[in-house]
């Protein structure tokens, strides 16, 4: 970072704190703006993917903070088109199966992860403890990777995702719920059943076999490999 003083030793002009005010709130509302906007990169997965199942977690109360998550204004799977595509391949590959894809969490605006973390630091607040993290201390769940300050899903390219069968669109066994912050959630947590543990592997070569890549602790999430755009978090609202 720079200072005035280094700049008037160069021979700059020195940039008055009006300017300086005046250039962020040009800054700012151009962010805001942004922010509001969702670019034409970003689809519905659900109207490009055939029979994908869709629910939305974050946009209603059935979660671990249990309310409606900052951000979430509609139900909608928003993802990066390189995403959805591979997402439909993943899908067709499945058919043949008779299984298909549940999406639990897709695009996750940047200010859905600053509500995360505001209820992270409310300690009193372990209303569904028993549901999403029955063994673990409220305090830790920072500390062992389950909430960050930043989510690659809002990226763009990130998907929380489990199986379901296609004849009736029950969800497959995987072990754990969706969200569930404990070890047992690792894809390669040895103590869930075998049905469990071989349908995880078989969430988790599909996935890969259309160039996604698992999260260590978290046998629903998955990035796509070269993501279009790995350094850009969003914060449009999904609606």
């Amino acid at each position: 970072m720079r200072d005035g003083s280094s700049d008037r030793a160069r021979g700059r002009p020195r940039i008055s704190l009006r300017s300086i005010r005046a250039t962020a709130g040009i800054l700012f509302l151009a962010s805001a703006v942004h922010a509001a906007e969702r670019p034409a990169s970003f689809v519905d997965a659900a109207a490009q993917v055939p029979g994908l199942a869709v629910e939305m977690r974050y946009a209603g109360e059935r979660n671990f903070v249990g309310r409606r998550i900052d951000g979430y204004e509609r139900p909608v799977c928003l993802l990066t088109a390189p995403a959805v595509g591979a997402l439909a391949q993943v899908q067709h590959d499945l058919a043949e199966r008779g299984l298909g894809l549940k999406v639990f969490d897709c695009y996750r605006p940047a200010r859905a992860v600053a509500h995360f973390l505001r209820w992270a630091r409310d300690l009193g607040d372990v209303r569904r403890k028993a549901e999403f993290y029955p063994t673990l201390d409220k305090r830790e769940l920072f500390r062992l990777g389950y909430i960050a300050s930043q989510s690659g899903h809002s990226r763009g390219s990130t998907v929380d995702i489990g199986l379901v069968a296609l004849a009736d669109g029950a969800e497959l066994d995987l072990g754990t719920p969706f969200d569930t912050f404990s070890p047992r959630s690792s894809p390669g947590d040895t103590t869930v059943s075998a049905p469990a543990r071989h349908n995880r592997a078989l969430l988790a070569a599909a996935m890969a076999r259309r160039g996604f890549r698992p999260y260590a602790k978290e046998w629903w999430h998955f990035t796509l490999r070269g993501e279009p755009f790995p350094a850009t978090y969003f914060d449009f609202p999904v609606r």
